[in-house]
């Protein structure tokens, strides 16, 4: 009986840590996809960000002078906030991305 019940939890735990792995595994995936996505602006000006994502959601200058553009979005009901950073001379230096999948 004891090495029924071992041979369950072990299952279990087994269970749950490969099913864990996959989860992850597909996250970063994910993520991956987006941040190449995301990536091709870098470089470009702020207007090319405009006519591929449209009219920012919110923009305001960061503590560097730099222009910031916020784009919010919902999906499956999860927040998604993309922000591009735009230097002095329109050009998008960098980005973060939260909850977007």
């Amino acid at each position: 009986m004891k090495k029924i019940k071992l041979y369950l939890i072990t299952f279990f735990i087994f269970t749950m840590i490969v099913g864990c792995q996959t989860i992850k595994e597909k996250t970063d995936i994910i993520v991956e996809k987006e941040n190449q996505k995301l990536s091709k602006f870098i470089g470009k000006s702020s207007s090319v960000l405009q006519m591929d994502l449209g009219k920012p959601d919110e923009d305001f200058k960061n503590e560097k002078g730099n222009l910031e553009f916020v784009y919010n979005t919902k999906k499956y009901g999860i927040p998604c906030e993309r922000r591009f950073e735009i230097n002095s001379k329109s050009v998008v230096v960098g980005f973060v991305s939260n909850g977007c999948f």
